[in-house]
Formats: structure tokens, sequence, C-alpha cells
């Protein structure tokens, strides 16, 4: 007698159903994580770590430095320089760099001084006018990247020199404007802090998206038969990811509570994450970093792709050097110098955007730059010198570059490159 051959496939399918559902599962999902973690996939889990090694090792040497206000402090410090390295992930997801966004930045803190205290423009109109000499400072970067081939590394090492000469020559011979102190420009970035009801609300937004996106993904999976992640688990980590939130809102509540300009640096990143993962031109971003022919081949518009992120990330240094302005309360020839182009690049990289393109995140130059500034601010409250500071952030930055090579070579090997 012959067998019914449904019979004979229909405990197969069976065996594979249930196999899927305890892929599915909280302890499958774990393995996942495992998996991909082995495999050189680390996601924001060094920067995590380092967050955590960093908070410990400091607040056991000064227990201020988790003292509420001193983190209000911190995240003031942290919008100015974390605005600007915003800008530089999208030229590290092309493969490319720029060394001048330091020098952008002093430039754009003179202009508005400049314009604003010495020539009575109005202040909006003095931001705009910064603004606009960035995009125009990032066009010129694309055209002699686009049209003759300048590497990005020499077009921009020599706008770093020229713009700082021209900062230098707009300031003259006093080198320094004060900005009035009692500005809203100044406020924003030295006093402005969010209501608490506000904050605790918007503390809640990113778990109720995560779910709302979460239940969507997973009938859109559903519908096509593929396995998708089991409803308590997007719950779970919502929950997780709330809690969190709000008990750090609530900590920095207990001292003067969020700032006004951490948050605008947030929602920068934000912005910026959803047109890098959820756009065409984000896609475009990513397929251009990755291999810049293929793309070129697959129709993508390269030379407009260049543009668009040599221009951004030039237009969000000017953007930077105001919040730095507004946070010192003056326009000075000592902006944008030192640091800054450290400071920036190293917060991308060290937040897992790596410097061989293809991959980054707008969420790195936010954990990158809360490690620096952590750094910075854990040295200065032990009275050590600024020579320590540069020493360990070149070291971390290291570390960093080293965990981000030795990842690239296991998804390689993984062939998850």
């Amino acid at each position: 007698m012959s067998q019914n051959p449904s019979s004979s496939v229909q405990p197969m399918l069976d065996r594979g159903d249930e196999r899927v559902r305890h892929d599915d599962s909280l302890a499958g999902m774990a393995k996942g994580f495992i998996d991909r973690v082995s495999a050189g996939d680390l996601g924001m889990l060094p920067v995590a770590v380092g967050l955590v090694v960093i908070s410990v090792v400091f607040s056991a040497l000064n227990p201020i430095f988790l003292a509420p206000n001193n983190l209000v402090n911190l995240l003031f410090d942290c919008a100015t320089v974390g605005v600007i390295s915003l800008g530089i992930i999208c030229v590290l997801v092309l493969g490319e760099i720029d060394l001048s966004v330091g020098s952008m930045s002093g430039l754009s803190s003179a202009m508005v001084g400049v314009l604003w205290v010495n020539m009575g423009l109005p202040i909006v109109g003095a931001i705009l006018a910064a603004l606009v000499v960035g995009a125009g400072v990032g066009l010129v970067y694309a055209t002699l990247y686009n049209r003759l081939g300048m590497p990005s590394f020499i077009a921009t090492l020599a706008g770093l020199l020229a713009l700082l000469g021209l900062q230098l020559y707009i300031l003259g011979p006093t080198g320094s404007i004060n900005l009035p102190y009692a500005s809203p420009l100044v406020r924003f970035g030295q006093i402005l802090i969010m209501p608490d009801w506000l904050s605790y609300g918007l503390a809640m937004m990113p778990g109720l998206i995560m779910i709302g996106k979460g239940a969507r993904r997973m009938r859109q999976r559903r519908a096509a038969n593929l396995s998708a992640q089991p409803l308590r688990a997007l719950i779970l980590k919502a929950l997780m990811l709330t809690v969190a939130l709000e008990v750090a809102v609530f900590y920095l509540n207990l001292g003067r509570g969020v700032p006004w300009m951490f948050a605008l640096f947030v929602a920068l990143a934000v912005v910026l994450n959803y047109a890098l993962t959820r756009t065409k031109w984000g896609r475009s971003m990513f397929a251009v970093g990755g291999n810049k022919e293929a793309a070129r081949r697959s129709g993508i518009n390269v030379r407009g792709i260049y543009t668009s992120a040599f221009v951004l990330c030039s237009t969000l240094a000017a953007l930077g050097g105001v919040l730095s302005a507004s946070r010192l309360a003056s326009s000075s020839q000592q902006a944008g110098t030192g640091d800054v182009n450290l400071n920036a690049i190293a917060a991308a990289v060290i937040g897992g955007t790596s410097l061989f393109g293809g991959r980054g995140s707008a969420y790195s130059a936010l954990l990158g730059i809360i490690v620096i500034q952590a750094i910075s601010n854990g040295l200065t409250l032990l009275n050590l010198s600024s020579s320590l500071r540069y020493m360990i952030t070149g070291g971390v930055l290291a570390i960093a570059v080293i965990v981000d090579s030795l990842a690239r070579r296991s998804r390689v090997s993984h062939g998850r490159a």
C-alpha cells in the first residue's frame, strides 16, 4: 500500500513549526543575541559596557560624579559636540571624513557674535547666516570630491586651515565677543530646563513606538508565514526601556532636570536615525558606503549622495558652533579649536560607527559623546590635568577602532559583512 505523501510531510512541517516556536521564545532570543555578538554584530554593547565601567570607576573615586546636577551639566556639554558628531556619522557611513568640523563650528560661533552683537542683525538672521555658510562649505567639499576627485581628507584639511583663518579674521584683534547673558540663546545653552511632566512624557515615547512598530512588523511577518518575535518579548523589551528612561529622568529631576539643549540633540539624532533607516536616501547612503560602484550600477545618484552627506555634515557643524556660543555665552578665537575635532570624530567611532563605511547609526553620536564627556567630567572632578584626558580619550578611541576592526573581520568570516 502506497503511503500518502502528505502524511509523511506533515510531521516534518510540525517539527519545523515547533523549531520556529522554540527559536522565537525568550530563550531563543537570548541565544540569537549571543550568536549575533559572536558573529561580530556587536551593536551598542561595547559602549554600554564602557559607560557602566566609567560610571563605577569615577563614582568610586568621587561620589559627586553621579550627583544629579553634575549629570545635568554633563548633558549640557554633550549637546554641543554631539550635534557635530551627527554630521560626522553621515560622512563616515560613506567611508569619508571631514577634518574641518571644529573650524566650521568656530567660524559659525564667530559669525553669530559678529552679526548679532557687533552688527545688530536679529539673532535668528545671524544663526541662519551661519547655517547657510556651513551648507556652502559642505557644497564646496562635495564639488572638490565629485568633480576633481580630491580626497576628502585633503579637501577638509585645507578647509580646516582656511576656516580657522576666516574665524580669526572676522573676530578681529579683540578675539572675543561676549553674548548678552539674558538673551534667549544664552539662556537656552545654560539654564533652560524641560518641565518635569514633559520629560516624563517624552521618556515614555520610545517604548510606545517600539511596541507599535514591533506589533506592525509582527503582523506583516505572520501574514507572510514567517517567524515573528513573540509579543511578550516585545512588551518586555519596551517595558525595560521605558523603566530605564523614566528612572533616568526621575534622577535628573532630583537636580535641575533635563536640559532643553540636550533634548534638541536627541531630537536631531532621532530624525537622522529615521532618515538613515527608513528613507530611500538612507538606504542609498549605506549602499554607497558599502560598495560605491555597485551602488552606481544599481541606479543610485552617487554624486548626489556624497553632496548631501558633506552638506549635512558642515551644516550640523555650524549648528554645533551656535550651540557652543550659547553654552559659553561668547564667540572667541578658541571656539572650535582644541579637541573639538577629536571628540566629534571619536564620539561617532566609539558609539559604533565604522571607519570602513557602510555601517553606522545616529545613536552612535548620542552614546559616544556621553562616554567622552563622562571621561572629561570625571577627570575634571578628580582635578587631573587635561593631558590625562587626551591620553585616556585616545586610548578609548583606539580600543573602539580595534573592536570595530575585529568585529568586521568576524562578520566577514560569518558571511555577515
